[in-house]
């Protein structure tokens, strides 16, 4: 039997010519400032690399295709609880993609109201950068695995990152 996520998020790892990838700060409730890749929830009726590519073009302005996404190399799931919006098992899917060009100029007008109001940042990060950084990134394990990916190495199947909390992983 399947597991029943309160939440399911189809998310980009999305790399430069530069072997750098984009994230995102948010000041969220949890965490006062916190870093992730792009992407977000998955709608009715989408595949998680279907909610990948279009939160993928309204955050950043960078429109693929789930064919030009290519296959998921990663998840990550747990119990998270957001006070005053939702609690229970979440997980993430995560997709690596990478540009022809060193950065690229994003384009955020496709923002909902509330996620303008929360982002913070956005910073192109090297392995080296994810590595040495005190700051909270998530997925856990993001340097590592990108350290496989940028060397040309996908997994077969996608690799289970570790959760939020390390004491509450779930698969």
């Amino acid at each position: 039997m399947e597991q029943r996520y309160v939440r399911r998020s189809g998310r980009v790892i999305l790399a430069d010519i530069d072997d750098r990838i984009l994230l995102i700060a948010y000041r969220g409730t949890l965490d006062p400032l916190y870093w992730i890749t792009p992407g977000g929830g998955i709608d009715e009726a989408e595949s998680p690399a279907e909610a990948a590519v279009r939160e993928l073009g309204e955050e950043t302005g960078v429109r693929l295709t789930p064919d030009e996404l290519g296959p998921q190399v990663a998840i990550a799931s747990g119990y998270l609880e957001i006070p005053g919006w939702l609690a229970g098992v979440f997980r993430e899917d995560y997709f690596f993609h990478r540009l022809p060009t060193a950065g690229t100029a994003l384009d955020t007008s496709g923002l909902l109201h509330y996620e303008s109001a929360a982002i913070d940042e956005y910073r192109w990060w090297s392995v080296d950068d994810l590595a040495r950084t005190d700051q909270t990134v998530y997925p856990l394990g993001l340097a590592a695995l990108l350290s496989e990916l940028l060397a040309g190495r996908r997994p077969a199947e996608p690799v289970t990152l570790p959760w939020r909390d390390r004491s509450a992983e779930t698969s």
